[in-house]
């Protein structure tokens, strides 16, 4: 077997890619709360919310707001999402709370037209202008190419269109690409043949593993990748997230069930377990049903670690 990391980054992203798929809109005080609590259980980095129009996505209509008045450390990066040069504009009105941005666009031609309603290189064109502005401005910059591991509407996707749209990324200014599981369609050994041949195919930036739970593949899927010499991912807590298209595709894989099973692996990620799962506990109170969590669920395997 490949040898491990001996620690991995996370980044937290279920502000963003788990709040917006929720069918009611969650209170301002709530996301602040919950984006505070998040803060402190030792996560780096943190996707907050996204600029995006009020109309397409209404429960991130109050972005600014968030970001304006949640009270995050200073060790804690923060993240937004833009989906084109409208998005960068109001994120670049909120530049002294943002350290990160994300882009992002689908490898499939099929999942991009229903999603943003662009064509692939249509998406790449547009990209190709907000990366370079958001560097300018001092931003770091993350390009996530979702349906990395396959298309619910195509099927298989080759690594190799994967790849050369990664490497268009890194060229127009994307300091870290995330390959998105965007339906859960990955299975572990794919994993693992993909981030190998990543590392050599896409060098000298932060390749990141995205992946969702839909199947209950979701962990496998994060031991392959670190076979593979990933050692960067995303995860939503409380397993919240999904994607918009198509109907089915649940969850992120869920921060809590990611950091118990590296912690146990003995693999550091900085993070807090504890504390995470009290920001669970709270979100699943303020949405008023459980959440898809096992840790949450079934605790540690070390209940001390969440006392």
């Amino acid at each position: 077997m490949s040898r491990l990391p001996a620690s991995v980054h996370v980044r937290e992203v279920g502000p963003r890619d788990g709040f917006q798929n929720e069918p009611d809109i969650i209170a301002t005080p709530d996301k602040v709360r919950l984006v505070e609590l998040l803060a402190r259980t030792g996560v780096r980095r943190m996707e907050v919310t996204s600029f995006v129009r009020a109309d397409v996505i209404p429960q991130l209509a109050d972005a600014a707001d968030v970001l304006e008045t949640a009270d995050i450390p200073d060790e804690v990066s923060v993240s937004v999402l833009v989906p084109n040069e409208r998005g960068l504009d109001g994120a670049l009105g909120h530049r002294e709370r943002i350290d990160e941005i994300s882009v992002f666009l689908s490898a499939s031609e099929t999942h991009n037209r229903k999603n943003v309603n662009r064509s692939v290189e249509e998406s790449i064109a547009g990209l190709e202008r907000v990366l370079p502005r958001a560097r300018e401005a001092g931003l770091r910059t993350e390009a996530v190419v979702a349906t990395s591991f396959g298309c619910p509407y195509e099927g298989h996707v080759a690594p190799a269109r994967v790849f050369e749209i990664a490497r268009r990324l890194v060229a127009a200014g994307a300091q870290e690409v995330g390959f998105g599981d965007t339906t859960g369609m990955a299975n572990p050994l794919q994993v693992r043949e993909f981030f190998t041949a990543a590392t050599a195919e896409v060098p000298g930036v932060e390749l990141t593993a995205h992946f969702h739970n839909t199947r209950g593949q979701g962990l496998a899927n994060v031991l392959a990748a670190l076979e593979g010499g990933c050692a960067s991912f995303e995860s939503s807590f409380g397993e919240l997230g999904g994607c918009p298209v198509p109907a089915g595709a649940t969850g992120n894989i869920a921060t809590e069930d990611l950091v118990s099973m590296l912690h146990e692996m003995g693999i550091e990620t900085g993070i807090d377990l504890g504390r995470l799962l009290e920001a669970s506990r709270e979100a699943q109170r303020i949405l008023g049903r459980p959440l898809g969590s096992h840790t949450l669920v079934a605790g540690p395997v070390d209940w001390n670690a969440a006392a």
